[in-house]
């Protein structure tokens, strides 16, 4: 009992400031908010790098969940054997500049260990790429803010007659901060001013409760200045430093709702990119000429139905609107209309990408759009990615039996497969074969000096026919001597029995399987410079 007495005298009495529970509510209140907006505010540093699948997305939240769980242990036990205020408050401070530098020194972080990985790992280069990043990057602050809870009840409770109430409004205030700040930064704050500016405000908050505390209290003067001058360091720092920070003269970068965009230009072409590993999404050519992508061999689509120089295309997926506008010049009666759920894209394609003003561009899901549309189409272009993984909702029978059902008699749906596999078990074979349950003739081509397979499907049994008879047809000579290519190519494919659908449609693992299979193939440079040379050869 005496040595109990003892370790209360020795105790620092509770500044005035804790003994308004408004203040430590609020504390609880803001704390729950900026783990939500930590969380969001990962997902989007990550997936300009790692893509924001479902894979990545439950990466970020196990991680989380390490760090407030370890917090929450680590913060009873610190509030029963030290209950000093200081440390709490301290701790908030650490945590708001650590958050704030996560713009800033998380991109070099993720660089880092990108090319750790590269000489290092063989497999699932994309998973061990986000988990290592998120451990380093996201766990030591978010295990401070998890040391928040369990501290401020110690300070909170008075009796037991009253602590499951007292107990009950912290959660009350944690699960409120914690919506608000799930919704602020996907609605507000992100597409009005970025993720690096998100981080800033949210840490901005959070070092405000500290300061509140140590300035009320008269205590941790030194603290308080040297972290509100690194916080104002990282104001400066974070938001100059582009997600492709080594790039330099790009004509546009930054984000949307949807997607982190970013626009590059050269004397030929203007280039898309969603992704900062993943290359270019969409390209287009200054001269009006054929692209050297996927959409010249999805022009075989067109000439695949009776009449194609008034056929009537959609494209799900538009983009920057590269598949239409080539359609539109080669085949001079055609009307093309597109559906694209980023509406940032849209705009970005009328100001870099000259679509014109005349092409419809519905700001939608694709799928959304056909379970709404009674219109049918000849063509149906189906090129919609999430990042760099195919939505399941429209990789599904009922998506693709949807798409049929709006086709005309004798129409064609082209579909975009940009990751081309020939595992049996693969994403392109699952696509394929589900595909082919719904459309009685299916074929693939691969498109040269790419990644990318382009697959054709429609009940009309002289589609092929009808391909070589309107190729003869052509009066452009680039334009016809590219479809005899693409006939040269065309495989009929043969169908196997996966079928995806909306109950079963693991299209984030068979995308992550395909991909982490081509950034092998893309590393065998780097490992061998680095097997020769070191460090030196991955540098030079």
């Amino acid at each position: 009992m005496k040595k109990n007495m003892t370790k209360a005298a020795e105790r620092k009495p509770l500044p005035k400031i804790l003994k308004n529970k408004w203040y430590l509510y609020m504390t609880e209140f803001f704390a729950g908010m900026s783990v939500m907006a930590v969380e969001l505010g990962a997902s989007r540093l990550l997936a300009p790098y790692f893509s924001s699948s479902q894979i990545v997305w439950t990466i970020i939240i196990g991680t989380i969940m390490i760090a407030m769980a370890l917090g929450n242990i680590y913060g009873g036990r610190s509030a029963d054997k030290n209950p000093d205020p200081d440390r709490l408050y301290g701790r908030i401070l650490i945590a708001a500049v650590w958050i704030a530098a996560v713009p800033f020194l998380g991109k070099f972080v993720i660089a880092g260990i990108a090319g750790l990985l590269v000489v290092t790992v063989n497999t699932n280069f994309l998973i061990w790429a986000a988990f290592l990043t998120c451990m380093v990057v996201f766990v030591y602050p978010l295990f401070l803010l998890g040391t928040v809870t369990p501290s401020l009840v110690k300070y909170t409770v008075d009796s037991l007659d009253d602590s499951g109430r007292t107990v009950g409004t912290l959660g009350a205030f944690n699960t409120v901060g914690s919506i608000i700040g799930t919704f602020v930064p996907t609605f507000i704050s992100i597409p009005a001013v970025g993720t690096a500016v998100t981080f800033l405000i949210f840490a901005g908050i959070m070092l405000l409760i500290g300061l509140i505390y140590f300035i009320s209290s008269r205590r941790g003067a030194v603290k308080s200045a040297t972290a509100a001058v690194l916080f104002l360091i990282c104001c400066f720092a974070s938001p100059s430093l582009g997600f492709a920070f080594w790039e330099k003269g790009l004509t546009y970068e930054g984000e949307s709702v949807y997607n982190y965009l970013q626009v590059s230009d050269d004397e030929n072409n203007t280039y898309l990119s969603t992704n900062v590993l993943f290359g270019v999404q969409s390209v287009y050519v200054k001269s009006g000429e054929l692209s050297g992508m996927y959409y010249d061999y999805a022009m075989a689509a067109p000439l695949m139905t009776e009449k194609p120089d008034t056929a009537d295309i959609l494209v799900l997926g538009m983009g920057t609107g590269t598949y239409a506008k080539q359609c539109m010049n080669y085949f001079s009666g055609v009307t093309a209309e597109g559906v694209e759920i980023d509406g940032k894209i849209t705009e970005l394609a009328h100001r870099y990408f000259e679509l014109p003003d005349e092409v419809k561009v519905t700001t939608y899901d694709g799928r959304a759009f056909l379970s709404a549309c009674d219109k049918k189409y000849d063509v149906i272009m189906v090129d919609a990615y999430q990042d760099i993984t195919i939505p399941f909702q429209m990789s599904s029978v009922e998506f693709f039996t949807l798409v049929k059902q709006h086709l005309n008699v004798n129409g064609v749906m082209v579909v975009n497969m940009n990751m081309r596999s020939d595992s049996s078990d693969g994403i392109n074979s699952c696509l394929a074969d589900t595909i082919s349950s719904v459309f009685g003739q299916v074929c693939t081509v691969d498109v040269s000096d790419s990644t990318n397979r382009e697959l054709f499907a429609s009940d009309t049994p002289h589609m092929l026919t009808l391909l070589e008879d309107n190729t003869e047809k052509l009066e452009n000579e680039p334009l016809k001597a590219l479809m005899y290519t693409v006939r040269e190519g065309l495989v009929t494919y043969i169908p196997g029995g996966r079928i995806l659908t909306d109950d079963k449609a693991p299209v984030e693992l068979l995308g992550m399987k395909v991909i982490d299979d081509i950034i092998q193939e893309e590393l065998v440079y780097y490992k061998e410079a680095f097997a020769e040379k070191g460090i030196r050869g991955l540098l030079e």
